[in-house]
Order: C-alpha cells, then sequence, then structure tokens
C-alpha cells in the first residue's frame, strides 16, 4: 500500500479533529469557541481531500455534514462578535 498526499491530507485532519475533542474533553478549549470550529473544518475539509482520491460515501457525508455545522459554528460566533461591537459603540 503506498502512502500518498491525500493520505497524509486525511491524517493531518483526522489529528485536527480529534485534537479538539481531546481538548473539549480536557476543558482546555470551549465548544463555542473560534479555534473549536475552526479545527474541525480545517479537520473535515482535509479529509474530504483524501476521499477525493479513495472515495467512500458514507465518511464523505459525515465529513461534510461536520464541516457544514463548523462553518455555521463560525458564522454564528461571527455573528455574535458583530452584534457586541455594534452594541459597544
Amino acid at each position: 500500500m503506498a502512502y500518498n498526499l491525500y493520505d497524509f491530507a486525511g491524517n493531518v485532519g483526522v489529528v485536527c479533529i480529534l485534537v479538539a475533542y481531546l481538548l473539549i474533553q480536557m476543558d482546555r478549549m470551549d465548544s463555542s469557541s473560534t479555534a473549536y470550529s475552526v479545527l474541525n473544518a480545517i479537520g473535515s475539509l482535509l479529509i474530504i481531500v483524501s476521499l477525493f482520491f479513495e472515495f467512500n460515501l458514507s465518511a464523505f457525508l459525515i465529513e461534510f455534514f461536520w464541516l457544514l455545522i463548523s462553518i455555521y459554528g463560525l458564522l454564528k460566533i461571527s455573528a455574535k462578535a458583530k452584534s457586541m461591537k455594534n452594541k459597544a459603540s
């Protein structure tokens, strides 16, 4: 079995998601933080990239929705920050 660049990208993605989850469990990160959503989004995106080369529908679906949920979290954080900025002005 050859280990390719897309395998490496997928593995980095897995590490991103696992680190985010571990930091949540260790109370070192808040699940509503930007860092959590960014780590999950990057992780999902890298796994999706790897799936374009070795496709698996089930894995693609979970990663696609994980990415969408992470983007939703980032948009929510952004909207909240804008709202707080407007209230302060």
